[in-house]
């Protein structure tokens, strides 16, 4: 029985893979307990009050406090090669803050709608939650996700710290749409501006259709109320946009009939092009895939099969298919796409690969059902002034030496 390839330098069938079992050395092989082992021989720790992972997985976000501003205006990681599946545990989604995480009581923070509306209104946690809610599994990016991959010298990082400002959960909370029909849209009012309670007063323009559309006022994370870092008591979330408009702590939306042109949509979060204009407002997220496993820093330890594993996502619609190259994008087989594939939903995507011991570059991309396919990273580029960070989605590149070492570069 011989294996089936899918593409170029080792990309198997996965299928056929698992039909073959043990012929191809992927079967497991069993062995008999061990009954000296310590865990078998006295009880283990008691319950506690709130649940914590194993210390001997080893979960910790990336790069925390990584940022020029200091540890008030942060940023941490999440360790994509460390997660499988879409949903990262709450504990390790990514931060952004631009004025440190405040300590706010819900039983003093309010929602004022005002601006261009019939009736201005304030409400507090407690009305907010008697209102009908929605829970949906979603993404949420940061826009300047993966900017070290636009720098001139590939990074030798892990895939969370170069790409791990991506994160998903299932987001529960009241839909923005019903906030503001209550309020009395007036029919002039085309922007809404945002803020929040931190210290930075942070503040982001939301076009009013996005508001209506999609949005909802964010209550709860995989079903636990927001951690303080993500916004707790309630923040905005505006799904398949660059994460800095789903404004955290959120305390008041103002109804305009333009954009606010606030210090954050005009000293950072535009887009620099080669000309030396600045497009703003480009806030949907790009089709985007990433391998997590194998990825940076990590090695192979012999040859043989490996599952190739990753995420991918997109702002504008669902992911169609994903494809894996282990030969630099020479040649290209479909990965298998496993669970749900919700429109802004993220997927996780595998493809079986033998690894024969010589050097090999793994990539992957994705294609979304609006037609988009993730560009290269010279097509990610291009036309873009080199001073640009934001909504990059070019295709992540991995090279493994012969060593079975793995590092990022541009391929």
């Amino acid at each position: 029985m011989t294996e089936s390839p899918s593409a170029g330098n080792g990309l198997l069938n996965r299928r056929r893979l698992l039909q073959m079992g043990s012929a191809v050395g992927v079967g497991a092989i069993l062995s008999p307990v061990v009954a000296e082992e310590p865990w078998l021989r006295r009880p283990g720790a008691p319950s506690s009050d709130y649940g914590q992972p194993s210390h001997r997985a080893h979960l910790v976000r990336e790069r925390v406090n990584a940022h020029p501003f200091g540890p008030a205006a942060g940023s941490s990681s999440t360790p994509l090669q460390s997660l499988n599946g879409t949903i990262t545990p709450n504990s390790l989604h990514f931060e952004r803050h631009h004025s440190g995480i405040p300590d706010i009581d819900p039983a003093r923070h309010t929602l004022t709608i005002f601006g261009m509306v019939d009736r201005p209104l304030t409400f507090n946690y407690e009305a907010l939650l008697r209102y009908p809610m929605q829970s949906r599994i979603l993404f949420l990016e940061c826009s300047g996700n993966s900017y070290q991959n636009t720098f001139p010298a590939a990074a030798d990082m892990t895939a969370g710290e170069l790409n791990g400002l991506i994160s998903c959960a299932e987001w529960t909370g009241v839909p923005l749409h019903y906030l503001l029909e209550e309020t009395g849209i007036q029919p002039a009012s085309k922007w809404v501006i945002a803020e929040g309670a931190d210290a930075s007063s942070n503040n982001r323009s939301v076009p009013l259709s996005l508001a209506t559309e999609e949005a909802m006022v964010a209550i709860y994370q995989n079903g636990e109320p927001l951690r303080g870092a993500q916004g707790y008591p309630m923040r905005l979330l505006v799904p398949g946009c660059e994460g800095n408009l789903s404004i955290k702590w959120l305390r008041s939306l103002k109804l305009m009939d333009q954009p606010a042109h606030t210090r954050e949509e005009t000293s950072k979060y535009t887009d620099l092009m080669a000309d030396g204009i600045a497009q703003q407002f480009s806030l949907r997220m790009e089709v985007k895939s990433i391998i997590t496993t194998p990825s940076g820093k990590m090695k192979l330890q012999e040859k043989g099969v490996y599952e190739i594993s990753g995420l991918a996502w997109s702002g504008n619609g669902e992911i169609r298919t994903v494809e894996v190259s282990a030969d630099g994008g020479n040649s290209w087989a479909e990965a298998e796409i496993q669970s749900g594939t919700g429109r802004l939903q993220p997927v996780r995507f595998r493809i079986p690969w033998r690894w024969n011991g010589q050097p090999a570059t793994l990539q992957s991309r994705a294609i979304d059902t609006a037609g988009n396919t993730q560009p290269t990273r010279e097509q990610a580029l291009k036309g873009q002034s080199p001073l640009v960070v934001y909504h990059y989605n070019g295709i992540q590149s991995w090279q493994v030496e012969h060593t079975g070492r793995i590092t990022n570069v541009y391929a």
